[in-house]
């Protein structure tokens, strides 16, 4: 059947890693794409500014990026080609410890279960089946609910993934093997006794090993910029300085693809939809925020552990108790005295980040959703915990409580920059539980964003899908070319 003309054939709202892959995805099937974003330039967490002192180059949100070097759509990708340089740091991560000494997460599963002593063996035993069936499962578990494409590869990475990372860390006796198993879950932004939370670590772990956790060079603008490039190279469309509030100010189109959360869908298109798609919309759950501090620093940070210093990302919260109980402190609305902090240092491996001689540093810790405390002095303290004379190289400071995240970007709804809770309840059926997550009740409407599966991070894989989808229902078409896994 023949479409009727239309201005385009899709239209993506929202310039996120998703709506730029949305757009990427459908462009390169041939259609005419149109991609508008909001702010003045593009990318949603994908940016980087001088927000401190003028030389000093801080990632807004996104800072290291293993989905994103690891994502089985960017990798089909000549993001290369486009000016995308990363940076692996040889210690992926570093978990320092009260005692000055540190468990790390380096490139080699081997190395790394060798310097946790007494479970190097359980280490093993846990990651080499990970690492080596990856490859064959990533794209299903990067993706919706369905059957996979090797079912006995998915169970065996499953039953271990679906567990609660506190069950997960009896599978060690050392505090070092369970400060590293802490220390990744904490990154899925809730406690860790929710189900789910050990797929979390057990993704970023086999990314670690895989490819390792890159910096990108210049700043994480440089992936939206690179993704842009090609998008236009390809022929597609970039209007910024378009903020949409209703449907009527978009032009015509076959789709229209939202890289946006449910709170800003049913303001912009929930007229269109049935009742019962709008009381599941409003039914979303937003999940905890984060306080964010962004530092001018004078001289790299003196970690008492040598390792840490070498470090892209350190985790800090010392034993996997202490970060449990903060993080279930905040799902009750508390703040903890000695939070969890997920903090990087680009400039010790990006010399681009600071001027000669000096460096950046940007971590956060995570608070409640809508949090208007200000946590940098307890971040600081933290830091200072396992880096004496932190204070002392401190030059300037930039500070992002939740509602000053949510004005920066709007996705990220009481700070929550996870675009919605990822436990098990809405894991797979985000935002709500339909046949296909990315559909909406209106015919030509979809949604893209990280509140679809597979959520947060820097992957692309939830606009892939979604515009996966559009294709097949619009257009009944296949895509030229599918993804590995597929």
């Amino acid at each position: 059947m023949k479409l009727e003309k239309r201005d385009y054939d899709a239209i993506i709202v929202g310039s996120g890693p998703n709506g730029l892959a949305a757009a990427i995805f459908l462009q390169q099937q041939g259609l005419s794409v149109l991609l508008v974003e909001g702010k003045n330039e593009i990318g949603g967490g994908l940016r980087t500014a001088e927000l401190t002192l003028p030389g000093f180059k801080h990632d807004i949100c996104s800072a290291i990026h293993p989905l994103a070097v690891g994502s089985p759509y960017f990798e089909t990708l000549p993001l290369a080609q486009h000016g995308l340089e990363y940076i692996f740091p040889e210690t992926a991560a570093a978990h320092p410890f009260d005692d000055g000494t540190a468990a790390v997460l380096l490139k080699s599963v081997e190395d790394t279960a060798r310097l946790l002593g007494a479970d190097e063996q359980a280490y093993l035993n846990l990651m080499r089946p990970v690492v080596k069936n990856w490859p064959l499962i990533a794209a299903d578990v990067l993706g919706p609910l369905h059957f996979p494409k090797h079912p006995l590869l998915m169970a065996q990475f499953g039953l271990p993934a679906i567990t609660p990372s506190t069950l997960l860390a009896k599978r060690f006796k050392t505090k070092k093997a369970k400060g590293l198993i802490g220390g990744m879950a904490a990154h899925s932004i809730q406690p860790l006794t929710n189900i789910a939370t050990s797929a979390i670590a057990l993704v970023l772990m086999a990314q670690g090993h895989l490819k390792g956790w890159p910096v990108p060079k210049g700043g994480s603008q440089q992936i939206a910029t690179a993704l842009a490039s090609y998008f236009t190279s390809i022929g597609g469309k970039i209007e910024t300085n378009f903020y949409i509030q209703s449907l009527d100010q978009l032009p015509s189109a076959h789709a229209v693809l939202f890289d946006i959360t449910p709170k800003q869908l049913l303001k912009i298109a929930g007229h269109k939809f049935s009742s019962i798609y709008k009381w599941q919309l409003e039914r979303y759950r937003y999940g905890a925020g984060v306080f964010k501090v962004d530092w001018a620093l004078d001289a790299p940070i003196p970690f008492k552990a040598e390792a840490v210093k070498q470090a892209g990302t350190v985790h800090i919260g010392n034993t996997f108790e202490e970060i449990a109980d903060g993080e279930q402190l905040i799902w009750q609305g508390g703040h903890p005295d000695k939070p969890y902090v997920l903090l990087a240092q680009q400039s010790i491996f990006d010399r681009s980040r600071a001027p000669e001689g000096k460096h950046t540093a940007w971590g956060y810790c995570h608070v409640p959703n809508g949090s208007v405390k200000d946590m940098t002095s307890i971040i600081e303290r933290q830091v200072e915990r396992f880096a004496p004379g932190f204070r002392d190289t401190i030059l300037a400071k930039h500070t992002f409580n939740t509602v000053q995240l949510e004005e920066y970007n709007p996705n990220y709804i009481g700070g929550d920059i996870n675009g919605g809770v990822i436990d098990i309840g809405q894991l797979f059926t985000r935002p709500v539980l339909r046949a296909s997550p990315y559909t909406t009740s209106a015919k030509g409407l979809y949604i893209c964003s990280s509140s679809t599966p597979p959520g947060g991070g820097v992957h692309g894989m939830c606009g892939y899908h979604a515009a996966k989808k559009a294709l097949k229902d619009i257009w009944n078409r296949s895509p030229t070319q599918s993804l590995s896994a597929d």
